[in-house]
This record gives C-alpha cells, sequence and structure tokens, in this order.
C-alpha cells in the first residue's frame, strides 16, 4: 500500500474520486464554439460592418501595424472591463491564498515525512480540487461574453488586412524575418498577422488587466470597509 501522500496514493485518490467537468465549464466551451464557428463563417461580412465603425482607426491602410496596435488596445480594454466586472477578485484572491497554503502544507509534510498530516491532506484534497473546478467554472462563465467581443474584432482584422492594406504594405519586419514577411502568409498553420496580433495584444492585456484587478480591488476593500464601519 502506497504511503500518503506519495505520487501513487495521490493518483490512486484521483481515480477513485474523478472530478467530472462541471455543467457550466461544458456550455461555456460549446458557447465559445459556436461564436467562432459563426465568426469564421461570415468573418469578411461581419468585418464589413464593422469596418463603418473602425475605419476612423485604418489610416486609409497606409500604416497597418498602428491600425493593429489599436485595435488590440481596443479588443483588450473591452474585454478586461467586461471581465472585471463580472469577477469576485475578493474571492478569487482568497480562494487562490488557500489553494497555495494548501499546496505549501503539503509539500512540507511529504518532506518531513509525516504521513498522519498528509493522510488528513489527503481528504481534504477533494474539497479543494472541487473549490479550484468552481472557480475555472465561474471564470468560463465570462468567456463567451468577452468571445462575444474579441471575435468580431479579429473578423474586423481580417477585412482590414485583406480589402484595405494594398499589397505592398503587407510585408512587414518581425524578429523572427528582419528582411521582411507578407502578413498574410501562414506561419505553419496559423496566419502571420494573427501572430503579430496576439504579440502586440498579450503585454497590453496582462498590463490592462493587472491595472484594472488593482482598481477593481481598492474599490472592494473601501466598500468593505465602509460597510463594516457602518455596523460598528
Amino acid at each position: 500500500m502506497p504511503n500518503p501522500g506519495s505520487p501513487q496514493s495521490m493518483s490512486q485518490a484521483q481515480q477513485n474520486n474523478p472530478m467530472p467537468m462541471p455543467k457550466g465549464t461544458m456550455l461555456g466551451m460549446l458557447a465559445v464554439l459556436a461564436i467562432m464557428m459563426v465568426v469564421m463563417q461570415f468573418r469578411m461580412q461581419i468585418g464589413g460592418a464593422l469596418n463603418a465603425v473602425f475605419q476612423v482607426i485604418d489610416f486609409g491602410g497606409q500604416y497597418p501595424v498602428l491600425s493593429l496596435v489599436i485595435a488590440g488596445l481596443i479588443m483588450i480594454t473591452l474585454s478586461t472591463v467586461i471581465r472585471s466586472y463580472m469577477t469576485d477578485f475578493i474571492a478569487q484572491a482568497r480562494n487562490q491564498q488557500i489553494q497555495s497554503g494548501f499546496t505549501k502544507e503539503m509539500r512540507k509534510a511529504r518532506l518531513e515525512n509525516n504521513l498522519f498530516k498528509l493522510k488528513k491532506l489527503q481528504e481534504k484534497q477533494p474539497a479543494m480540487t472541487a473549490k479550484s473546478m468552481e472557480t475555472q467554472t465561474k471564470m468560463m462563465k465570462t468567456m463567451p461574453i468577452t468571445m462575444v467581443i474579441i471575435l468580431p474584432i479579429y473578423a474586423w482584422v481580417w477585412y482590414f488586412l485583406e480589402e484595405t492594406v494594398p499589397d505592398e504594405l503587407l510585408n512587414i519586419n518581425i524578429p523572427w524575418a528582419t528582411d521582411g514577411v507578407f502578413i498574410l502568409n501562414s506561419l505553419w498553420v496559423i496566419p502571420i498577422w494573427i501572430v503579430v496580433y496576439t504579440m502586440i495584444s498579450l503585454p497590453i492585456g496582462q498590463l490592462e488587466n493587472r491595472f484594472v484587478r488593482y482598481i477593481m480591488l481598492k474599490k472592494r476593500l473601501r466598500e468593505l470597509d465602509q460597510v463594516e464601519s457602518a455596523g460598528r
């Protein structure tokens, strides 16, 4: 019989107590897949419709990289704000702290070979896993809503590059091809413009997410302080 807390014991516990995928997660994934299929099927029509608004940032197709940067800023800002208003950052931070403390205690007990403590922690592990899955489910519920924002903007970028930007301006310098590359070509199976757009959007998104999260946490903590003060 494997020792409590050993990899063999933990694997056996997971087999005995499998965690089914939450219904909310499955529905969220199906919704995202449906949105992706619709946008891919009608991307040029959707992009053309959005061009009535986004043409203010296309600059006549003369500065495609600048247009990509601005489109990335708009997309990330909208999705970050929506996700922030739908997320309880206080609860999320508390759950992360609990998960981190549990992992630390498990590691400490294993290093000390404290079998009694390992067994107790292992008994609590399914509840911790369920709590983690609950957090992931709540995050998944926001994904279809943010996809409604993100994917149409991708459709507009596709339309913009194919219909607005002159072919001679679609050759840009990138880190792995300083001699220039045609942005509508593919890198393996992914269009190069998606790689460039993602490289632009991800750093901006991380910075905005941390900034908005800090603002929302500060606001929520101030509200909790006011409630506590009023109850005294």
